[in-house]
């Protein structure tokens, strides 16, 4: 196998993890991407090329750094967690709208705390 298809593989890999462990389906994170549903799939099997620009739209949706997506930095997501895993069955569970209203309120706490960081 080459390395291209590899990294390939890695990459496909960290995403499916990433995107399960957000409790996200693949046609939540397709509608976030402005994509097809089939193309997650592609994406997660291997078979398509991410762009840089999609990693990194991907990277923030599941607040993961690139690094992590590209295999360059360590496996730090527990995927056997009992509470990670029962916070993505519940997660699952939610409207779509009422995900995108519980990210959305998550990012502002997350952005809250970065400006209480740094004072």
């Amino acid at each position: 196998m080459s390395a291209d298809i590899d990294k390939r593989l890695l990459i496909a890999k960290r995403v499916r993890e990433a995107r399960t462990l957000a409790g996200l389906s693949q046609g939540q994170v397709a509608k976030l991407m402005g994509m097809h549903r089939p193309s997650i799939s592609e994406i997660e099997a291997g078979n398509r090329r991410v762009s840089a620009e999609e990693l990194a739209r991907l990277a923030d949706i599941f607040d993961v750094g690139t690094a992590y997506l590209l295999g360059e930095a360590p496996d730090k997501l527990a995927v056997n967690d009992p509470k990670l895993k029962l916070a993505a069955r519940e997660l699952a569970k939610l409207s779509p709208e009422a995900l995108d209203g519980l990210l959305r309120a998550l990012a502002a706490v997350r952005t809250d705390n970065d400006d209480d960081a740094e004072d």
